[in-house]
């Protein structure tokens, strides 16, 4: 009884024990388990000195002694580890706080040294003449496309623009790695996925003109392209609205069996909604197969990163969430391809997220309403247009493998330049829509306040011709 007594006064002091004893004393053939005694004996209410209750206890006291010394062996073994949902835990005794940021930064993948040379150590493939030239032709028509459309709204012949200006590289290296059946949902920045998807220059002048050729019927602002055949979500304006809307897209895809995956792009800013990290959960807890496509230019609009979050940039919040992820260099074609194309294929085969941050620079402006000299010094801006400009240590590495030279470049230019010049004409002289396209679209039957507002405006309009821009068919 001594033996049992020292053995319960140890044991009761585990959290969980006491129901442990209780039902291994009370749960024989003998009392079924009966939760009056196993209750009252909880209590010390039951009468301890009955001769059949005593006889019990020391014949089940002598029956478990070696049960549980071998538990105390055991418990003392495992007492450092807790088997929690999501695994097990080790237990420490050393109460030591995880650092908000460690001082060694997450490494940058790249293939690129600042000489434009490929690193030695490099296990890239290298890619194929052909898909190389490929590669540098769509950047450089990028580059055009943003130059001549910009000086179009200056000419006020579009209200609005938006250009991709140093971020080259992440547009074309990204949509050259994935296939044409993976879905895009892109933010505002990344017109070059369409470019390369096929995208004609007439099409984006259609978008920026808002004429009758216009996929969206003149209803969005320039610059939010959409393409149901290129598999390119249109954009919206609103910060990070397509991230959670990604992993949506993508976990259709996984039911469906299909092999691809979605891909959505954003910045550093939209990083900073509640769409991001909602997102990032949702795709890491269903294991949906997309790609976070994080272009860390360092600016959201006037505000930098040091104003936004004082974690080791972006890369270190996917691992927070249970996503593989990879900071990569988003100034070197090469990473950025080889990168996009590995993170397919885990996405893909394994049917998991993947995160990468491309760390870059925006060049330009924020849009055609923003002077970033207001926020930013111009010596910054020209180093990374000069110095770390991708286009530019693209072309040295081509151009180096005999691949590209000076009489190449001016072709591509002038043919570049023709066509664009060429897609603005055509653009301006076509009709704009339908005014009655206004109330279509969005009820199979309009209903009577909208059928309203089409007849008014249409009186409004014969009245008034002179305040409305000609063109319009009413």
């Amino acid at each position: 009884m001594a033996i049992w007594l020292q053995k319960s006064r140890s044991a009761l002091t585990r959290p969980g024990l006491p129901d442990i004893l209780n039902r291994r004393i009370f749960c024989g053939s003998l009392y079924h388990c009966n939760p009056y005694i196993t209750s009252t004996f909880s209590r010390n209410e039951y009468p301890l000195h009955s001769s059949f209750l005593g006889h019990s206890l020391r014949f089940r006291a002598s029956q478990h002694s070696k049960a549980l010394q071998q538990e105390d062996q055991d418990y003392s073994v495992n007492d450092q580890d807790w088997d929690f949902p999501g695994g097990q835990v080790p237990f420490t005794t050393d109460m030591k706080f995880i650092a908000g940021s460690s001082k060694d930064r997450i490494h940058c993948y790249r293939i690129l040294d600042n000489s434009d040379h490929q690193i030695l150590s490099s296990n890239s493939e290298l890619i194929s003449k052909e898909l190389a030239v490929k590669l540098y032709s769509n950047m450089v028509t990028l580059q055009m496309l943003d130059t001549i459309f910009n000086e179009a709204q200056r000419q006020g012949r579009i209200s609005f623009y938006l250009t991709s200006n140093g971020e080259e590289a992440i547009n074309i290296a990204s949509a050259a790695a994935l296939s044409n059946d993976d879905v895009i949902l892109p933010q505002y920045r990344e017109h070059g996925v369409l470019l390369w998807r096929g995208f004609s220059l007439q099409e984006f002048a259609n978008q920026c003109f808002g004429n009758r050729a216009d996929y969206g019927k003149g209803r969005q602002m320039p610059v939010h392209y959409g393409s149901n055949k290129l598999n390119y979500i249109t954009v919206s304006s609103p910060l990070a609205t397509q991230i959670p809307q990604a992993v949506g897209v993508a976990y259709s895809l996984k039911m469906e069996k299909k092999d691809a995956c979605a891909v959505t792009y954003f910045g550093d800013g939209s990083t900073s909604e509640g769409d991001f990290h909602a997102g990032l959960n949702f795709a890491a807890v269903l294991e949906a197969p997309v790609i976070f496509f994080c272009r860390n230019n360092g600016w959201a609009i006037s505000t930098p990163t040091t104003d936004q979050f004082r974690s080791d940039g972006i890369v270190a919040k996917g691992q927070a969430y249970g996503i593989p992820s990879i900071r990569v260099d988003g100034n070197d074609v090469l990473a950025v391809y080889d990168a996009v194309r590995e993170a397919r294929e885990m996405a893909v085969r394994e049917q998991r997220p993947v995160l990468i941050e491309a760390l870059t620079y925006r060049v330009g402006h924020h849009s055609t309403s923003d002077d970033s000299t207001k926020y930013r010094a111009i010596k910054e801006i020209q180093h990374w247009k000069t110095a770390r400009n991708p286009i530019s240590r693209y072309r040295n590495w081509v151009e180096r493998n005999g691949w590209w030279n000076e009489e190449q470049e001016s072709e591509l230019r002038r043919s570049v330049r023709e066509q664009l010049m060429n897609a603005i004409q055509v653009a301006e002289q076509l009709d704009k829509p339908l005014l009655t396209d206004l109330f279509t679209d969005v009820y199979h039957d309009m209903p009577s306040n909208l059928k309203e507002q089409e007849r008014s405006l249409g009186e409004t309009i014969h009245k008034h011709p002179q305040d409305y821009p000609s063109g319009f068919a009413v």
